[in-house]
């Protein structure tokens, strides 16, 4: 998060701050899955490859967003949207923070971790 607020701060330029809805997003799906899908299945069913899927692209999202800011130019002018420096700083940002998540899931993803309590 550090990163991305000094990619923010020091451009004055806020846009890549929407990246927040993507670290929101990204865990949501998987959490779901294993919340409602049975035990007796196996490691893989539908239900957690769906929601791998819909991770993935909401993580693939994530590191899209600041390179279209760079590359989109603001209108009537040929100045981009964020700076370059800006981009480097939420891409480092979403690095860290992914990296960060699927730690999390690394240590409560096992059979033995009870969701409820959330």
């Amino acid at each position: 998060m550090t990163l991305l607020v000094i990619g923010c701060a020091t451009n004055h330029n806020w846009w890549p701050f929407f990246v927040v809805i993507f670290y929101l997003l990204a865990p949501v799906p998987i959490l779901v899955s294993r919340r409602y899908s049975s035990s007796g299945m196996g490691p893989s069913n539908a239900c957690q490859e769906l929601a791998i899927f819909i991770t993935m692209g909401i993580v693939i999202s994530a590191f899209g967003l600041p390179i279209v800011l760079h590359r989109a130019p603001v209108k009537g002018t040929t100045e981009d949207v964020i700076p370059l420096s800006a981009m480097w700083y939420v891409l480092g940002g979403n690095v860290v923070v992914f990296s960060t998540i699927v730690g999390f899931f690394i240590t409560f993803g096992g059979e033995d971790v009870d969701y409820t309590m959330w």
